[in-house]
């Protein structure tokens, strides 16, 4: 279902013709993405570790909701110290709401005091695609050996109020902390909410 927020397009979970989707219980689609400091990132560099992948638009309200109230830099604090890769990607095309050249990612992490391993730059959208990323934010956590275990929203509330942060459910660390500690994830797939990711 489509809804206005705050003049923005809110997208939840909606299939869009065309896309493959990324499937948990499946590889992850590998992918070599640049980084805000120029370097080449591959998936494939990390088959050791887990895996975040946050995709990410500065503007977007629903991002400011997890960024302004902190949340986002916690969780990328806290993963990153225990050899997690958290991997923000920007996917919204040039001349689209969120598009960053790689000075200002860079600056838009500063500002944030973001925590990621890096910023990527998806300006043709392929690796989006790839996975199917509908919303910014949408997280897919990837475990050791390439198999996707976790698809969907950061957390349980689709709202952009940071008010809304310390009561809800944090999917993505309740499924890095099962997963971490050896269980099975006991939540593996919810549907993205945010803004739509602008390809």
């Amino acid at each position: 279902m489509l809804r206005a927020v705050f003049g923005i397009t809110l997208l939840v979970g909606l299939p869009v013709p065309g896309w493959a989707e990324a499937v948990v219980g499946a590889a992850a689609p590998a992918f070599t993405l640049t980084d805000t400091n120029g370097q080449p990132r591959s998936l494939g560099d990390f088959t050791d570790q887990f895996v975040v992948l946050e995709w990410f638009n500065k503007d977007c309200p629903f991002v400011r909701k997890h960024y302004d109230s902190g949340n986002m830099q916690r969780l990328q604090a806290a993963y990153t110290g225990r050899d997690v890769v958290w991997l923000s990607i920007v996917s919204s095309a040039a001349g689209k709401q969120g598009h960053v050249t790689a000075e200002e990612g860079t600056a838009v992490l500063a500002q944030r005091q973001a925590h990621p391993t890096a910023l990527l730059l998806d300006p043709d959208g392929t690796v989006g695609r790839s996975y199917g990323a509908k919303t910014t934010p949408h997280l897919f956590i990837i475990k050791p050996g390439g198999t996707l275990i976790y698809a969907g929203a950061i957390d349980s509330t689709p709202s952009a109020d940071p008010a809304d942060v310390p009561a809800s459910t944090n999917y993505v660390a309740q499924a890095l902390d099962e997963a971490m500690a050896g269980k099975p994830v006991s939540v593996a797939e919810t549907k993205s909410y945010g803004c739509s990711v602008k390809y």
